[in-house]
């Protein structure tokens, strides 16, 4: 522990109040990323559009969060963690009150992609307030807690949609986004109070200076380690964006209702809550590469499960998908970390990088599922492109592997 953690730890004894307002932020981040996937078919009727742009929206985020990242982070940086947050849920809540009031495609793409800029704005000041006011155990134990933030507020949104919101506004989704949306606002709020007594940090980040910037990432790209987890990372966020946002369209057409659909949906979340927090705790340096693999193949296998109806079978599919989306990012950032080369002041920029790739994914995902739903009429071919898609980490393991081995040999 350094004298300014020491310090830090000391001085603000309200940092577990900050993580709490943190914590809430992340709530309804998880709440309205996933408000639209339990009313997708009843979107797509209402405002006359096709699967392929329904996809288009629902990857709409994702394409400005690239955009935004690094803008954002600098904001955070000049900011201060207590208006960037405060911030980023006023325009989450925005883009939710807007995609009430959408009334054809491109309204409602705009609404979904203004999202795009609140959610930098939350995950990389959420992080910051960790690194900034806890230290130690306290530090592990304050990450463990505010990641479930966004795990719970899907899980909210996927069973309570159908079977409670709905049903109160008249199978008026409209109605029920602008309720999530004021809920997204009051937290901004509540945001407010709790963090009164948090004050801008000076930070060496203040000093930004482009060049070196550039400099550091193009150094980063030159590894052949960060080359193999940057594609990997675009696979990964293919596959949990792309399976998340049309899992309860994908459950509907297995002749669930709406309300089962969300139910059965939020399955794979509770189960990737639970292996967020063990998987990683197994996944030491020796068992890490391992462990990856065994990720990799549930993934796989997560993909092929759901083609099946008989619900068994299928429910085997959701938990593989849940262990599987909830730690391969996890595992492959913890690989990232120790890469050949990457430095530990450098963590940072390889983690704008990895995250900058993998958000590639997160619009092919959606885009793609819902254009071969449109040429296909079901999941069944969407769902076979998605095993594809997983397949290839396999080979980009296998390569990451060899390059590791390589290396080790070579030194």
């Amino acid at each position: 522990m350094t004298a300014m953690d020491s310090n830090i730890s000391s001085l603000d004894k309200s940092r577990w109040l900050y993580l709490s307002g943190v914590w809430l932020i992340y709530f309804v981040f998880g709440l309205m990323m996933f408000s639209l996937a339990p009313v997708v078919s009843v979107i797509i009727e209402d405002l006359a559009i096709t699967s392929t742009q329904m996809g288009s929206i629902l990857g709409a985020w994702p394409l400005i969060y690239i955009i935004m990242a690094i803008p954002c982070g600098a904001f955070v940086d000049r900011a201060g963690l207590k208006l960037s947050l405060f911030f980023a849920a006023l325009i989450m809540a925005l883009s939710g009150l807007l995609r009430a009031l959408s009334y054809d495609y491109s309204t409602m793409f705009f609404s979904v992609a203004l999202f795009g800029i609140g959610g930098p704005l939350i995950s990389i000041g959420a992080p910051k307030l960790i690194a900034d006011y806890f230290v130690g155990k306290e530090r592990g134990l304050a990450m463990g807690i505010y990641i479930t933030g966004p795990a719970f507020g899907s899980i909210f949104a996927l069973s309570t949609t159908n079977s409670i919101f709905m049903p109160i506004f008249e199978n008026d989704w409209r109605g029920v986004i602008i309720l999530f949306s004021f809920f997204v606002f009051l937290s901004s709020v509540i945001w407010i109070y709790l963090s009164k007594g948090i004050q801008i940090k000076n930070s060496e980040q203040n000093k930004f200076n482009i060049l070196r910037q550039l400099i550091i990432y193009w150094n980063l790209i030159k590894l052949r380690n960060v080359q193999i987890l940057l594609l990997m990372s675009v696979c990964i966020f293919f596959y949990s964006h792309g399976l998340f946002n049309w899992l309860p369209e994908i459950l509907r057409m297995k002749n669930m209702t709406l309300t089962q659909a969300g139910y059965w949906a939020s399955l794979p979340t509770f189960v990737g809550i639970i292996g967020s927090i063990l998987i990683p705790r197994i996944a030491t340096p020796d068992r890490r590469m391992y462990i990856f693999f065994i990720l990799i193949l549930s993934a796989i296998a997560s993909t092929i499960l759901l083609i099946f109806d008989w619900l068994p079978i299928l429910s085997v599919g959701l938990f593989l998908q849940g262990i599987s989306r909830a730690t391969l990012m996890t595992i492959a950032i913890l690989i990232l970390m120790e890469s050949p080369g990457v430095k530990a002041e450098h963590m940072g920029a390889a983690g704008g990088l990895f995250f900058t790739f993998a958000e590639i994914g997160g619009v092919l995902g959606p885009l793609l599922m819902g254009k071969i739903l449109d040429i296909s009429g079901n999941f069944d071919l969407s769902l076979i492109f998605m095993t594809i898609i997983t397949a290839l980490l396999i080979l980009f393991f296998w390569y990451l592997n060899y390059n590791n081995k390589n290396y080790t040999y070579r030194n």
